[in-house]
């Protein structure tokens, strides 16, 4: 079961968490998440199972949205509800002017400060662990860059707002609450986080843990599993001949007279590479003037 599944996460569960739950119900030993999603937080996370773990990289490295609930009035040291307050201010006087303002300044390349209570390492120790221990003084926490696709607000009640975001990876939706709160001298704070979508997987073809063993037991998981090529469509796609087969398996290197296609460009870096119409595992393009030849990367042929 060399698959994707594309599981609804609920909240007051860890990513580890609902691993271990689908290692159970399919009693497979290698299953991996795709991106870290908040304990507090619920929606799409893709698993990988078996031979698709080697693809989990590139599922962390797609686009995600999220629809996230910013309180305004309070800071806390988790940029979110779970933690301590360490801020309170007054956010009766602030306008939906002043809000959108503070979005605007959201938007596009911004370099984002993470929350010290996450799971970034610093000299090999995760923020968190660092934060929980007293030490959270001693972390130095430097500011990264994240695209922040679109953010837009859904609606304003009182001191609650109501957005929707699609980020690049490693954006914590926590510190637009948090960099929003300060921006507004108010304090701010997440309290409630719905991730929608990861990559080519949302909301609508997500099932919960309870159908995972449903559909297990009835024997129709396999409506709900993905190829592992699925992720990989922004890959062109390289057919290879019979009598390259055996030189991919080997981690050779492929001229690309062995190829059934033509249609590469310089520009192409990783590509899918099949057999006989059969997906294999995925190749990387070398380039030596105007000669364009196949390394193995990932292999899924045995």
């Amino acid at each position: 079961m060399n698959k994707i599944v594309n599981i609804l996460k609920p909240t007051g569960m860890t990513s580890h968490d609902v691993v271990s739950s689908v290692r159970r119900i399919l009693s497979i030993k290698k299953v991996g998440h795709t991106g870290t999603l908040d304990p507090d937080a619920a929606g799409v996370l893709p698993i990988c199972l078996n031979k698709a773990t080697k693809v989990s990289e590139l599922i962390l490295n797609k686009e995600k949205s999220y629809i996230c609930e910013l309180t305004l009035g309070a800071a806390t040291d988790t940029y979110d509800s779970s933690g301590v307050i360490t801020f309170e201010g007054d956010a009766s006087s602030i306008t939906n002017e002043d809000i959108y303002k503070a979005f605007e300044g959201q938007k596009g390349e911004i370099n984002q400060y993470p929350p010290v209570y996450s799971a970034l390492k610093v000299n090999g120790q995760k923020m968190c662990d660092l934060a929980r221990k007293g030490k959270a003084d001693t972390i130095e926490i430097k500011p990264r860059k994240v695209k922040i696709e679109k953010i837009e607000i859904l609606n304003i009640i009182e001191n609650k707002i109501l957005f929707l975001v699609k980020c690049s990876k490693g954006t914590y939706v926590r510190s637009i609450c948090h960099d929003i709160g300060q921006y507004l001298n108010c304090g701010g704070h997440m309290s409630f986080l719905l991730r929608t979508s990861s990559g080519k997987f949302n909301l609508e073809n997500s099932i919960t843990l309870e159908e995972l063993e449903k559909y297990y037991n009835d024997s129709t998981l396999e409506n709900y599993l993905y190829d592992i090529d699925y992720v990989l469509d922004n890959f062109k796609k390289v057919e290879l001949k019979d009598t390259a087969l055996k030189y991919y398996r080997n981690g050779g290197t492929i001229d690309s007279k062995r190829f059934t296609n033509d249609n590469l460009s310089k520009n192409d870096e990783y590509v899918r590479v099949y057999c006989n119409d059969e997906f294999i595992g995925t190749g990387k393009l070398l380039k030596n003037n105007n000669t364009i030849s196949l390394k193995s990367d990932k292999i899924f042929i045995e």
